[in-house]
C-alpha cells in the first residue's frame, strides 16, 4: 500500500513540475517585448518636401549618385527596431503616414526589404532593415530616356 501511495505521489509531483515549467515557458514568451520602435512625430525629408521622415530618426548618411541610371540621391536613417527583428516587419504606422501624405506603394514591385512608392511623377524606394531605413529618390523613366537618348 505504501509503495502504491509513494508511486502516486511521485507521479503527481512530476506532473505538477511539468505544468510549472510549461507555465513558465508560456508566460516568458508572452512578456512584453521592449524592442518596439517609437515615432515621436514627422519632419520632411531633404529628398522631397512631401516625404515624411520620423522626427526622432537620426540621419546617418546622405548620398548623391551621378553614375547610377536608377538612383538620384539617398538618405539613410537610424531608428532603433524600425523594421522589427531582422527587418522582417515593416513599420505599419510609417507606411500609413506615407499614404496620408499622398504616396502610393507599388506592392507588385516590392523586393524583400525594399518598397517602391510614387507620388505623381516622383518615385522613391524605401529599404527597411532592423535598426535603419534608407530612402532613395529614383530617376524617372523620362530622365533615363533622356540620358540614353
Amino acid at each position: 500500500m505504501k509503495t502504491k501511495f509513494f508511486g502516486l505521489h511521485l507521479l503527481t509531483v512530476s506532473i505538477l513540475s511539468v505544468l510549472i515549467v510549461l507555465s513558465f515557458i508560456y508566460f516568458w514568451n508572452q512578456r512584453p517585448v521592449s524592442s518596439a520602435y517609437e515615432i515621436t512625430g514627422y519632419t520632411s525629408s531633404a529628398l522631397h518636401q512631401d516625404l515624411p521622415v520620423p522626427a526622432n530618426a537620426k540621419l546617418i548618411e546622405s548620398k548623391a549618385y551621378s553614375d547610377d541610371p536608377t538612383l538620384s540621391r539617398s538618405e539613410t536613417y537610424e531608428l532603433k527596431n524600425i523594421g522589427g527583428e531582422q527587418g522582417l516587419y515593416p513599420p505599419v504606422d510609417y507606411f500609413q503616414k506615407l499614404h496620408e501624405a499622398g504616396w502610393t506603394e507599388l506592392e507588385e514591385e516590392r523586393m524583400g526589404h525594399v518598397h517602391f512608392l510614387n507620388k505623381g511623377d516622383v518615385r522613391i524606394a524605401i529599404q527597411i532593415q532592423e535598426n535603419t531605413f534608407q530612402l532613395s529618390l529614383l530617376h524617372s523613366d523620362q530622365d533615363v530616356q533622356q540620358e540614353l537618348g
